[in-house]
């Protein structure tokens, strides 16, 4: 038996990186799976082949996470196609970086739409469905620089900031309906954005870590998994950081 059987998760941003790798492992331990991301492409209809391959139903949605009624929407096809919502995983993100007295209002507003506004729209769109089930877990997925700031990046680190208040504020609110809320914060995680990076620069940042590696998508995903099961049944509002000692 896997730790997820029978249960639909469902990841938003999961065509490629930490996103899919969270919906692969879900899949591997049994549950169904929806996920969304902007286009569904050929890189997300290549995701939907390698869930249903684990033995699990699977589909992807073409969704503007940061747009209420869009989400709402979307919400509402994944409830019709799977019969249910178990587990939500807040991922989509961007990033838009650069100096205080250089951002413009486009890069704050764009980041915090599609980071934290877009959560705000998934668990407002899915808390329904889970509080007549009496029962689900929300995943925000956050950042170590959500949790101490990163020079350069005010608007990410803000929006990341805010997953943790979200997920804290939820679990006090819907604790009652047994709907669970925490956050993971993950450091150096190597996926297709940080592969750009030079050795050079990879291997400053393992110096940085105190187990001298940068983590893997699987890293995550698989306190993702801890926190979608029943094995994290008495786990809410938390917070935990998979950053390999770096932020301790």
């Amino acid at each position: 038996m896997g730790l997820l059987d029978g249960k639909t998760a469902l990841v938003t941003g999961a065509a490629r990186g930490i996103g899919k790798a969270i919906a692969l492992k879900f899949a591997a331990e049994g549950a169904n799976v929806a996920f969304t991301d902007l286009a569904i492409d050929e890189n997300a209809e290549n995701t939907v082949k390698e869930i249903e391959a684990l033995g699990v139903k699977a589909k992807g949605y073409a969704s503007n996470a940061a747009n209420f009624e869009d989400t709402a929407k979307v919400v509402a096809e994944v409830h019709k196609d799977f019969g249910r919502i178990d587990i939500l995983v807040n991922n989509a993100g961007i990033t838009r970086d650069g100096l205080m007295m250089r951002m413009t209002e486009q890069q704050w507003d764009m980041v915090i739409n599609v980071n934290l506004k877009s959560a705000f729209n998934f668990i407002h769109a899915c808390t329904p469905i889970m509080m007549r089930q009496k029962g689900g877990s929300i995943i925000n997925m956050s950042s170590v620089v959500g949790v101490h700031g990163n020079a350069g990046q005010a608007n990410y680190s803000a929006s990341k900031a805010g997953m943790i208040g979200l997920a804290k504020s939820i679990a006090q609110e819907l604790g009652s309906r047994g709907i669970r809320a925490n956050a993971i914060a993950p450091g150096f995680i190597m996926t297709e954005m940080t592969d750009a990076l030079s050795d050079e620069v990879k291997a400053e940042w393992a110096k940085k870590i105190p187990l001298r590696r940068g983590g893997t998508t699987e890293d995550v995903a698989n306190i993702a998994t801890f926190l979608a099961s029943d094995m994290s049944a008495y786990v809410s509002g938390q917070v935990i950081q998979v950053d390999g000692g770096m932020n301790m």
